[in-house]
């Protein structure tokens, strides 16, 4: 593919850069077309991204919303067939100001006062539209062939909240129309596996801007399995011999000096609160909480591994663009632990957090993952604590654990915590980019700073060493996570209604009820369908849109025999069986995960 830079000369783009240039252009042909359709639209910044482009516009009092993509994107082909050429030409640095200021272009002419003296200042020209870029770009606009407006979003001018808020217009663009194709396949498929859309269908949590934004509340169903999760991390680390601590939702910013988050994390924390002349703030972590429990009472070797969980309510200021359901609020639970150790107990205690993770995903079936050492990048001074022979001991140390255990692990530099280095398991989601789900976090820094101290065989006092671990990570986006992978068919142990009683008809609703009754007394979620509607109907929604693992059509036939016909969710087979044998096969379901 052929394309122009900003001194006026073509030549050939290589392979791997012709989507960035054809997404690239593509934001300046999409700036064009929005300027012929809001001629008051002013410009900020328009950059290519991973899968496609977008432009922050400030549209004045114009709003404009998903019913508008479709005469953009016209607008957009209509470009295209133009077939116009992208012109390049640079100019001096009054020169640049005075073009943009009679084109009313504002925020081109303060990008341009952020310069520095001697920057080249070049401009890209296609038909009536002139934008300040550095290019490069294609050669004709009829080169984009395949594109696609996805959806707006807010953002900041400079990315600075005291600026004003703009329109950001997302796009994609590929090289070919089947791309495009399969590109839209994929986001069907995201759309259809959206835990956000699945929630509430099946009536599993909400929100409401007048509660706030990323502030989700779990409906009944929504916390039964927010609950068997709870449950079952919990019971696994008991027994390995964690205890469980309750700590508060709050705490003073004297604590998170003492940790070093306040010079680290302020900007991810809530405004302080003044009270009586003390701040506070709602907590983004728990360690310094669990830092102080430690520190409670003298300890001794002798106590150590000390092993502190706690499921825990934790508030972060996300920015309102990044907020997605219950996979990334503003408040959510952590499945936290801190374990407290001796060097010597370093490697035992890493391999035994590594295989209750391993353990969980076998429970659950997660099979598409992979391990990461995330290491700090020492040129960063700002984002990690600066003490060099800390780093390099916590990172040796746990390099060397992770490879006597034999973990496959790939490094990734400026991933770390402020803290110390730790191993992510990173899940690949059915749909998406990959995340973080599970970490353990090797940590020589916060016991120093909160000066915990433990007397070794010696008599003498030692510094511990933590281990900072999450296991379903937060218990708020793992449930997201099992919802997408699913599609809502949680499995039987978890569904937060496992069997639907449906009766046939009215007259069968007494042995039905009773049929519901037992199971509830087993300790099964069922629930009764006493509705008037037809029973194919009743099946359709417990299958379909309650999504219920199983269904049991209870009719003459059943009555006689004192039987219960259970339909398979997922295979759509029915079975005949006494209520006896139905419950213990729901009891054999719950007992061993399935």
């Amino acid at each position: 593919m052929k394309i122009i830079h900003n001194d006026g000369t073509t030549g050939e783009c290589l392979a791997e850069e012709e989507l960035h240039v054809l997404r690239h252009s593509a934001a300046h042909i999409l700036a064009q077309a929005v300027k012929r359709l809001y001629p008051e639209a002013h410009f900020a910044y328009g950059p290519a991204t991973e899968k496609g482009f977008y432009y922050d516009i400030d549209l004045g009092e114009t709003v404009i919303s998903d019913e508008d993509f479709p005469k953009i994107e016209a607008e957009m082909l209509k470009i295209t067939k133009e077939n116009l050429p992208f012109k390049s030409f640079i100019l001096s640095r009054e020169e640049s100001i005075k073009l943009m200021q009679e084109r009313g272009e504002i925020y081109k002419v303060e990008h341009i006062g952020d310069l520095a003296d001697d920057a080249v200042i070049s401009f890209f020209q296609q038909g009536e539209y002139i934008d300040m870029c550095v290019g490069p770009h294609i050669c004709y606009t009829k080169a984009l062939k395949a594109f696609k407006i996805t959806g707006i979003s807010g953002a900041y001018w400079k990315n600075n909240s005291e600026n004003k808020m703009l329109t950001r217009i997302n796009g994609v663009a590929f090289a070919s129309k089947e791309e495009l194709a399969e590109y839209e396949r994929e986001m069907e498929e995201a759309r259809q596996r959206d835990h956000r859309k699945i929630g509430k269908e099946m009536g599993l949590f909400m929100t409401d801007n007048l509660v706030g934004r990323g502030l989700p509340m779990f409906l009944p169903k929504g916390y039964t399995i927010w609950q068997e999760l709870e449950n079952y991390i919990k019971e696994k680390e008991r027994k390995l011999g964690y205890q469980h601590v309750m700590t508060p939702c709050v705490g003073s910013v004297e604590l998170y000096k003492t940790s070093g988050h306040w010079d680290h994390y302020k900007d991810n924390m809530f405004p302080a609160m003044e009270v009586e002349g003390e701040s506070f703030v709602l907590r983004p972590m728990n360690c310094p909480h669990h830092m102080m429990i430690y520190a409670n009472k003298p300890r001794s070797y002798r106590q150590l591994p000390l092993r502190i969980g706690e499921i825990a309510h934790d508030f972060r200021f996300e920015a309102s663009g990044t907020l997605k359901g219950i996979e990334r609020g503003r408040h959510f639970c952590q499945n936290d632990a801190h374990l407290f150790v001796t060097p010597d107990q370093i490697k035992d205690e890493v391999a035994a957090v590594v295989n209750l993770i391993f353990d969980v995903y076998k429970d659950f079936n997660i099979t598409n993952y992979r391990c990461v050492l995330s290491l700090r990048d020492p040129a960063d001074t700002k984002k990690y604590h600066q003490d060099d022979e800390m780093w390099n001991k916590a990172e040796s140390a746990l390099r060397e654990v992770l490879t006597q255990l034999g973990i496959d692990f790939t490094e990734e530099i400026g991933e770390a915590a402020f803290y110390g280095p730790k191993l992510d398991v990173n899940v690949k989601p059915a749909v998406g980019a990959e995340y973080t789900l599970s970490t353990c976090q090797l940590d020589f820094c916060l016991p120093a700073k909160f000066d915990l101290k433990y007397v070794d065989n010696n008599s003498t006092e030692q510094t511990p060493v933590v281990l900072h671990r999450a296991i379903l990570g937060s218990l708020d986006r793992f449930m997201a996570y099992l919802i997408e992978e699913t599609k809502g068919k949680f499995p039987f142990w978890v569904a937060p209604v496992q069997v639907k009683v449906i009766p046939v008809s009215e007259k069968h609703l007494e042995y039905a009820a009773k049929v519901n009754e037992a199971l509830e007394n087993a300790g099964i979620r069922s629930e009764l369908d006493s509705t008037n509607e037809k029973v194919g109907y009743k099946i359709r929604a417990a299958r379909q849109e309650d999504r219920v693992p199983y269904m049991l059509i209870l009719g003459e036939k059943e009555i006689e025999a004192a039987t219960v016909s259970a339909r398979d969710r997922d295979t759509d087979e029915t079975t005949t069986m006494s209520l006896d044998e139905f419950i213990a096969k729901c009891k054999d379901m719950i007992a061993n995960h399935k």
